[in-house]
């Protein structure tokens, strides 16, 4: 040991004295402390809107999460006052909260909850609760004088606690008593709403009265009114639910630990942070002088624990701290290495390989990777210099032959994961459901070899085509395409299936491969419309072999009704038994020309009548059809098949084969090789299209040959033997639960259930168990019950059947006697084969009795008691056993065990009171009322569950080796169990083949033996998705130690730097929580030793739900230039999340998005807070939202008038925001109403001039800065310039970002504002706003007297995204117009922040656009020095405009009107996804795309004097020039603000007054700065670039 220790001590020696070596060298070589140490700084974070939330309340939910018990075990530690007393600081309370939850989860999953707990990621359940409390406070009475204990100045004790009945509030338990010793007396019609993430209290009476509890635990009045509640939940008096709240003004009445988090705001993490270098090639930075503005708090210091160039300064530190300041110097030097933003190409050339192997070769390569992308340009050259190993380069070339250069990829447990839309929370949930099914899993005695495969495995695929195998003696074929004699000529080569052909063109191919069966009642229009339509295509050639199954209506019903034992002969039935004599007798040709001879005889032709067919329509149609060839007088065929019977068994026959499919439902339809369609010719030709691509793919692999049946080769391989939509529908129209909690509860209702097998299968292991909950009261439950005893008789041997009875509390006794009688057999006999039998006699005789109605009780109970004994009797069951049952029969016993199944049901399934439903695997299939439900759908539900959903599982728990257990039954409970918990596991369905690329030499593996983690990932280190995958592969090895497998993809060969940015991805610790005190920090971004004199612009990097904006910031953060910032050692900057984002697809039934349709959001008192519109793209709609309870309604107004659709709930409750499909349909007699037209336009116009509902319309896109007390001050002069200006509101709508186009804004508003009297209404797009400006707007229209709303939309994720901010800002002024602004606003005009006005622009404002939705102002060309710039005059552009004006985007009108009618918004944006991804397209963004799409979305061309720009227009034109912008010079390249002052000699006055203003709002001194000096990195004058894109350029 000793030995060992001074090995340790001597490496340390040498490494302090390598660094004392590297330091005396560096401070000789003449670099000084102080000089490294002007390395500045830049700091982030990321706060949230909503107050803080405490964390005692976000552990709890974070709890439940994993179990519900969980939650109130959490509660019984925490409700006492002092627990926690021994903690006097946050990090000390966060500890002992894990510390607790440690002792109920696995090691994995409390790891996991402590990483969730310091994300914060359960905050926004809390505010959701906490406006739920508003509410309930705000809405109901309170009892007797407590409403004069809640002050409008805070909140008193009495108000941190209460209880929502519904009708009244309660404070106090002495209340809550007198309110429970009452409630079973009271109206329960008022009773509060209970939601799916409620805590409702463990085996609550259902049927009780509902009472909510808000309150907190480790408040003072917590305790009592919880235990008061709890015990009355106990004994059925209430069904209590716990809305965990810690009103504000609570937290000094809160235990020790229970008000952590409360106090301070919630600082986010899970977002990046980019620092990318600018390209100043055009000087556009702001010269005013940054003052210092309000002093934030200290900035956070560098991490000392991170790795620089092989050295750890934290250890260096702690071994020498007498050398700090040197060490220090040491560490920025190192980190203060030359920054890159280009390399020559053959130092390009290797970089990405040179990249991964420096990843390789280091001792943690994760966090290699990480630091390598994300301080990229001060690494690079130290990365280009490194000596490349061939076997890493040739082992990456080698792989990218199977995965594309720089391609990125990730999946967890084999399931494939977007890497576009990930992001931390997203990842966090599919972690932590992968890590739950695994400790649930482990606990049901499954191997950890197991538990992989199952969470690896891939689940057969949902296949969209579910086809019905409808082969057998009841299909009659018109034709054969292989035999008859007709298609002889035709081609037999399958090849010419691969053949390209015009559009439409069909393939006559000598083959069977379209086989079009029609099922319908030959009696029936639309019958007699399939026939007609079979034989006009049948001699049109269509290459499909047509066939049809008859069934008669009325015998199906009979069917329904007794089994179709007393069946009469009706019309259907004979022209079936007509038909079939035909087709023997004669031949088929002639048959189906009878059927179509039934209609002709009935209507005379013409059209399809409603009218039955009589029985002499069809005899009059067999004589004619058998007139000319009869081998004797058709009436003597007639009259002798008539008296023998002849083929009536067949013919019915028909009718129960079809009723067994289930076909009948949908009254005539087409099977193509038994996939459904309806029955007409355009279904049967799109049938066969879409048929097409299958039939061509088995050909191409070679599974259909020229002697391949091709309709047994489809439904061989995937068909059921029945159709019901309800039961095959999508994966989202089911309904899934996992019964693995409810299983591991004590005194389970799951272990109580003695299962019913088919007769001799008892022993063997079930992989499905059917579970139905029957409501003996109902016809419908008990029909149900006598179908799962049939089912069982029919001898499934892969299923088992559970059953759960129940009854109404108030059911009359011959009920409870039913459901004892039932229980006691099965309990008693199910292991016997008779017990079937005796259940399905007293099933059969308990629907014909219809006990359900039965008023004589005591009658009713005797002939029960009568038929269970004769029963027994008949299968030999012993009958003194049922005497002994029935004499000790005990309703209250039979009441208290429905009771605890009614928790099982309604409290834990979710059920309704009073619904019956079968429960498979997981899977719950109610069955409505009068539905009808067969043992053929039980059939078909389990042949779904089993093929889909449970046999790879069961394949994989078969094979188990179990050692101390009994397999065989238990088998049975852990497949239902594990198939029913994964049913519910939410995760993409693609994978990729990662074990086929190479790993030796480039990949990074960390294997974990037991871990239930395994992630697979490709990626390119030098990516901007590497950068942000690299910081999330390192927490989750971290937190969670996962198996790893990272397969480095780097491009192979550069032509310029793939990163020119530095990246922070923010993430939590336990550091930030005190440990001195009880506050909250909360996680920053922290750029150390950025580069002096580099110009930076930040982006925010955040998931897309979120919208934040920057609140607090001095300095631009759109030209960061730390040079510039002096003695301050560190750039700060605050965001906020302004909101999240509720998103949604909606569709109108069979027809095309409903565009414009208009949706409103709010609460149930205040229903319209937020509002939308739907676009024709996808359907896609956005909200703005914040967490909470909200009701989605239609908009008053065209919208609801010609739509229906219910409100919807939606609760908001992560910070993932939310998305929704929606469908809707059309009123009847609206079917053929334009939503959007022109005379609905000017009644909303109408409307919205009268103030009606709508005045707000549309407010989700815009933000109202309400102001202080100072600007109400000005109210009345803001008044008075108002008034001074008459006439229409001119609306103007810019964008600006970063202080120098911010400065600019100020300038066009008041040029504006000084050439017109009439109203002015500016729209700013308010994403990139600096917080200064949104500080001095709303004091700017006071004092000038204009209106102003800020707008934003969030880029939608299906839309083509941009990764530059100039080019996003670009986008904005183009992509979204249709949906930025109210319906209401009629015309804008988009005004160039760096423009000036010289004219009234309500000229521009009144203009007649000839109808046209945009106007823009063609190019200038008279300035002749600036031809070789113009490259819409040669190449590409001049042959694609073809004569039309390619017009400049600094200026244009939109007729918003027009814009939405036309679809002009969705147009621009499909051309745009085109056009977009392409690299080298649309240059100029907001103006080629318009100029590129005005041949479907028309422009007005404006006069010439409408825009003049120096560059374009030369000075001879410029007297007239209405407006002037200041367009960048490709040849000059002048910087803005020195051209302004040149060309705009009013410009100067405009920006003296505009920036005497803000300072005086600001408080600054109002003395202009001298211009610094243009940054290091800015291109020189005569720099000339032809390639530059000519851009008005913000």
């Amino acid at each position: 040991m000793a030995a060992a220790r001074g090995s340790r001590s001597g490496v340390s020696r040498a490494a302090l004295a390598l660094v004392a070596a590297v330091l005396v060298g560096c401070l000789a070589g003449g670099v000084s402390a102080a000089e490294i140490r002007r390395q500045k700084n830049v700091q982030v974070a990321l706060r949230a809107k909503w107050a803080g939330t405490p964390l005692l309340l976000e552990a709890n939910e974070l709890l439940s999460k994993e179990r519900k018990d969980y939650f109130w075990d959490f509660v019984g530690h925490w409700k006492e006052l002092d627990k926690g007393s021994e903690c006097l600081t946050a990090k000390c309370c966060v500890q002992k909260i894990v510390e607790d939850v440690r002792s109920l989860l696995s090691e994995a999953l409390a790891s996991f909850f402590e990483f969730s707990l310091t994300l914060r990621s359960a905050s926004p359940r809390l505010v959701l609760y906490r406006q739920l409390a508003e509410e309930s406070l705000s809405s109901l009475p309170v009892k007797d004088d407590a409403l004069e204990q809640i002050p409008g100045n805070g909140p008193v004790e009495e108000t941190c606690c209460w209880v929502d009945t519904g009708s009244t509030l309660l404070f106090n338990s002495a209340d809550l008593h007198k309110w429970l010793e009452g409630s079973g007396k009271g109206d329960s019609t008022g009773q509060p709403e209970l939601f799916d993430f409620d805590h409702v209290y463990p085996r609550s009476n259902i049927t009780a009265p509902v009472a909510i509890f808000y309150g907190a635990v480790g408040t003072k009045c917590f305790k009592e009114l919880h235990v008061h509640l709890a015990e009355a939940s106990k004994q059925g008096k209430v069904r209590y639910a716990l809305r965990p709240v810690l009103p504000s003004g609570c937290q000094a009445s809160s235990s020790f630990c229970g008000s952590i988090g409360a106090a301070d705001a919630v600082t986010l993490s899970g977002y990046g942070v980019e620092l990318a270098l600018k390209n100043m090639e055009y000087k556009a930075m702001d010269d005013t002088a940054i003052k210092k503005g309000v002093a934030l708090e200290d900035p956070k210091t560098e991490d000392l624990s991170q790795e620089v160039r092989g050295f750890i300064f934290s250890k260096i530190l702690e071994r020498k701290p007498e050398l700090n300041a040197e060490i220090m110097a040491f560490r920025d030097s190192l980190l203060s290495s030359t920054v890159s933003d280009t390399l020559e190409v053959w130092e390009l050339k290797d970089l990405g390989h040179q990249t991964a192997q420096r990843i390789l070769h280091a001792s943690d390569p994760l966090q290699s990777m990480q630091e390598i992308n994300q301080n990229f340009p001060s690494i690079v050259s130290s990365l280009s210099r490194m000596k490349l190993d061939d076997s890493i380069k040739d082992e990456i070339i080698a792989n990218q032959r199977m995965v594309p250069p720089g391609k990125s990829l990730m999946a967890l447990n084999g399931a494939l994961i977007n890497i576009e839309d990930l992001d931390l929370y997203l990842l966090m949930d599919m972690v932590r459901e992968e890590l739950s099914l695994a400790d649930q899993f482990i606990r049901l005695k499954l191997p950890q070899n197991a538990v992989h495969k199952i969470l690896s495995a891939a689940p057969p695929a949902e296949s969209n085509s579910f086809r019905v195998d409808f082969r057998g003696s009841h299909v009659h074929y018109l034709n054969n395409l292989e035999e008859d004699a007709l298609y002889k000529r035709w081609r037999s080569n399958l090849q010419e299936l691969l053949m390209p052909v015009y559009p439409g063109q069909m393939r006559y191919i000598r083959k069977n491969l379209f086989h079009a069966v029609y099922v319908f009642d030959p009696a029936s229009a639309c019958g007699a419309e399939t026939i007609d339509m079979i034989l006009s295509m049948h001699q049109d050639n269509v290459p499909v072999r047509f066939g049809i199954i008859m069934y008669s209506s009325r015998l199906i019903d009979v069917i329904e009704e007794n089994d179709g034992s007393k069946s009469e002969e009706d019309t259907s039935t004979l022209i079936m038994r007509l038909f079939l004599y035909i087709k023997e007798t004669y031949s088929t040709q002639l048959a189906f020309q009878f059927l179509s001879n039934v209609h002709g005889s009935r209507s005379g032709g013409d059209d399809y009548s409603e009218e039955p067919v009589e029985a002499h329509h069809v005899e009059e149609a067999f004589v004619d059809s058998l007139l000319s060839g009869a081998k004797s007088h058709p009436q003597d065929e007639l009259l002798k098949l008539q008296k023998e019977n002849l083929y009536k068994q067949e013919a019915e026959e028909n009718s129960r084969f079809v009723h067994k499919l289930g076909l009948y439902k949908l009254q005539c339809c087409l099977l193509m090789n038994g996939l459904v369609h309806e029955s007409n010719e355009d279904a049967t030709m799109n049938a066969m299209n879409d048929e097409l691509p299958r039939i061509q793919e088995q050909v191409y692999y070679g599974h259909i040959q020229s002697h391949t049946d091709v309709l047994e080769n489809f439904l061989s391989e995937s068909s059921f033997k029945r159709y019901n939509p309800s039961i095959t529908g999508k994966n989202r129209e089911k309904r899934f639960v996992s019964l693995f909690a409810s299983y591991h509860q004590e005194d389970s209702v799951l272990h109580d259930i003695n299962y019913l097998h088919s007769h001799g299968t008892t022993d063997d292991v079930k992989p499905v168990t059917h579970l139905f909950a029957v409501d003996l009261s109902s016809k419908t439950g008990t029909k149900l019950l006598h179908q799962a005893i049939r089912y069982l008789m029919d001898g499934p041997n892969r299923a088992r059947v559970g059953l759960l009875l129940y009854a109404r509390r108030d059911s009359v006794s011959t009920i409870l006697l039913m459901k004892d009688i039932i229980d006691r057999t099965i309990s008693s006999f199910s292991n016997t084969e008779k017990a079937l039998n005796f259940l399905h006699g007293l099933c059969k005789f308990y629907e014909g009795q219809h006990m359900v109605v039965s008023s004589a009780v005591g009658d009713s109970i005797s002939t029960i008691m009568d038929k269970v004994y004769s029963l027994a009797a008949e299968t030999a069951l012993p009958v003194d056993d049922y005497r002994a049952w029935l004499t000790s029969f005990s309703a209250d016993t039979v009441l208290k065990g429905i009771d605890k199944l009614s928790d099982f049901l309604f409290g834990q399934l979710g059920l309704e009171f009073g619904s019956n439903a079968v429960i498979t695997n997981g899977r719950i299939f109610v069955v409505g009322e009068g539905d009808s439900f067969l043992t053929d759908d039980l059939g078909l539900l389990e042949s779904m569950e089993y093929e889909l959903r449970t046999k790879y599982i069961h394949e994989i728990i078969e094979e188990v080796e179990w050692t101390g257990v009994n397999p065989d039954y238990l088998t049975s409970d852990i497949t239902m169990l594990v198939s029913s918990s994964m049913s519910v596991r939410e995760r993409p369905s693609e994978r990729a083949h990662f074990e086929i690329l190479n790993a030796e030499h480039s990949a990074i593996k960390l294997n974990i033996m037991n871990s239930s983690i395994h992630i697979d990932a490709v990626i390119d280190p030098l990516s901007p998705a590497g950068q942000k995958i690299s910081p999330l592969l390192r927490i989750l090895w971290r937190w969670i130690r996962p198996s790893m497998r990272i397969v480095l993809n780097p491009i192979s060969s550069l032509a310029d730097l793939p990163l020119k940015n530095y990246y922070r991805f923010v993430l939590p610790s336990m550091d930030d929580f005190s440990s001195t005190d009880y506050s909250v920090h909360g996680p920053k971004a922290f750029f150390s030793n950025m580069p002096l004199s580099k110009t930076l612009t930040m982006n925010i990097d955040v998931p897309e739900p979120w919208l934040v904006e920057p609140v607090v910031a001095i300095h631009d953060l759109d030209n960061i230039l730390l040079e510039n910032l002096g003695d301050v050692r560190t750039l700060q900057a605050v965001f906020e999340l302004e909101a999240l984002l509720l998103t949604g697809h909606c569709m109108e039934k069979d027809r095309e998005p409903p565009r414009g349709l208009q949706f409103i959001l709010g609460t149930k008192q205040r229903p319209h807070l937020v509002d939308t519109l739907v676009m024709a793209n996808l359907g896609y709609w956005q909200m703005k939202v914040s967490p909470g309870v909200w009701h989605l309604q239609l908009a008053p107004g065209r919208s609801a008038d010609l739509y229906e659709l219910p409100s919807k709930l939606v609760a908001i409750d992560s910070s993932r925001g939310k998305l929704i499909h929606i469908e809707v349909q059309k009123k009847k007699g609206k079917e053929h109403e334009d939503l959007l037209n022109a005379a609905d336009d000017n009644h909303f116009q109408e409307k919205t001039d009268n103030k009606g509902w709508n005045t707000n319309l549309l407010k989700w896109a815009s933000s109202f800065i309400s102001g202080d007390a100072s600007l109400k001050k000005k109210a009345e002069k803001n008044t008075a310039l108002k008034d001074a200006r008459q006439g229409e509101t001119i609306n103007i709508f810019s964008v600006a970002s970063g202080h120098l186009y911010e400065r600019f804004l100020k300038i066009m508003v008041l040029s504006v504002l000084k050439n017109t009297q009439r109203p002015v209404k500016f729209w700013f797009i308010k994403n990139y706003l600096s917080p200064q400006f949104k500080d001095v707007i709303p004091h700017m229209a006071q004092e000038y007297g204009f209106e102003y709303e800020l707008i934003t939309y969030k880029w939608p994720t299906w839309l083509h995204k941009q990764k530059e901010k100039q080019r996003i800002i670009w986008a904005y002024k183009i992509l979204f117009l249709d949906v930025i602004f109210p319906l209401s606003l009629r015309k804008v005009i988009f005004v160039d922040a760096d423009q000036i006005v010289r004219t009234d622009m309500g000229e521009l404002y009144d203009m007649d656009l000839k109808g046209r939705p945009l106007a823009y102002t063609p190019f200038c060309d008279n300035n002749k020095e600036m031809d070789g710039y113009r490259f819409w005059k040669q190449g590409f552009w001049k042959d694609h405009l073809r004569g039309r004006p390619y017009h400049i985007s600094a200026l244009y009108v939109v007729d918003l009107a027009k814009f939405r009618q036309t679809a002009a918004g969705d147009n621009l944006r499909v051309v745009y996804e085109t056009l977009s991804k392409d690299p080298n397209s649309l240059s100029n963004l907001d103006q080629d795309l318009p100029n590129y799409a005005q041949h479907s979305v028309p422009i007005f061309s404006l006069p010439q004097e409408w825009l003049w720009c120096e560059s374009w227009c030369g000075n001879a034109t410029k007297a007239r020039a209405k407006t002037i912008d200041l367009c960048n010079n490709p040849m000059t390249k002048e910087p803005k603000l020195q051209g302004a002052k040149r060309i705009v000699p009013e410009w100067v006055d405009f920006d003296s007054e505009a920036r005497q203003f803000t300072a005086r709002i600001l408080g600054e001194n109002a003395e202009i700065a001298e211009s610094t000096s243009p940054p290091s990195d800015a291109p020189k004058p005569d720099d000339k670039d032809l390639s530059q894109d000519v851009k008005d350029e913000l």
